[in-house]
C-alpha cells in the first residue's frame, strides 16, 4: 500500500489542479467582462483625441497613393473585438473620407477623387490605453471588417446610437 501512496498523492494534486482551473474559468469571464466595461467608457472618454490620432496618421500614411485627407467624419456606432490569439480588444467605428489629389501624385485628372470613401477606422488598447495606427480598412463597413477577418477576430460587442 505504501509504494502507492506517490500515485495516490499525484492524482490528488492532479484533481486539485482540474478543479481549480474549472474555477478559475467563470472568474476569469468575470474579471474580462469587467475590463471590457472600463475599456468600453475609456473608449468614449478618450474617443476625440484618439479620433483626431486616427486622422493625423492616416493623413500622414500616404495611402491612398496621390491623394491628401482632407476630412474625416466618424459615425457613433462602435463594434468591439477581440483578437482570437492575443486577446487584445480593438474598436470599430464607420468613417467617411474625403480626398483632394495632390499635385504632381498622377490624380489630379481622376474625376472619382472627390467622391466621399466609406472606411472603417481601427483602434486597439495599448496597455490599458486606447491607440491607434491610423488604419483604415477601405470598403468595408466595422461589421463586414470583422466578419472579413473572421479567423483572428471575435465580435464582443455592438454599441449602436441612441
Amino acid at each position: 500500500m505504501a509504494e502507492y501512496a506517490w500515485l495516490i498523492a499525484l492524482i490528488s494534486g492532479l484533481a486539485i489542479l482540474i478543479g481549480a482551473a474549472v474555477a478559475f474559468r467563470p472568474m476569469r469571464s468575470a474579471m474580462r467582462e469587467t475590463q471590457f466595461a472600463t475599456l468600453r467608457k475609456d473608449f468614449h472618454r478618450q474617443r476625440e483625441r484618439i479620433e483626431a490620432k486616427f486622422f493625423q496618421l492616416a493623413a500622414a500614411s500616404g495611402k491612398p497613393r496621390g491623394l491628401a485627407w482632407t476630412g474625416c467624419d466618424f459615425d457613433d456606432d462602435v463594434i468591439y473585438a477581440r483578437n482570437r490569439r492575443t486577446g487584445e480588444l480593438s474598436a470599430f467605428v464607420a468613417v467617411t473620407i474625403s480626398f483632394e489629389a495632390i499635385e504632381g501624385g498622377g490624380m489630379e485628372e481622376v474625376e472619382a477623387v472627390s467622391n466621399l470613401r466609406a472606411a472603417t477606422a481601427v483602434f486597439r488598447v495599448d496597455r490599458d490605453r486606447w491607440a491607434t495606427d491610423g488604419r483604415a480598412i477601405f470598403n468595408l463597413n466595422p461589421a463586414e471588417a470583422v466578419q472579413y477577418y473572421q479567423d483572428n477576430l471575435e465580435l464582443v460587442a455592438q454599441e449602436f446610437a441612441k
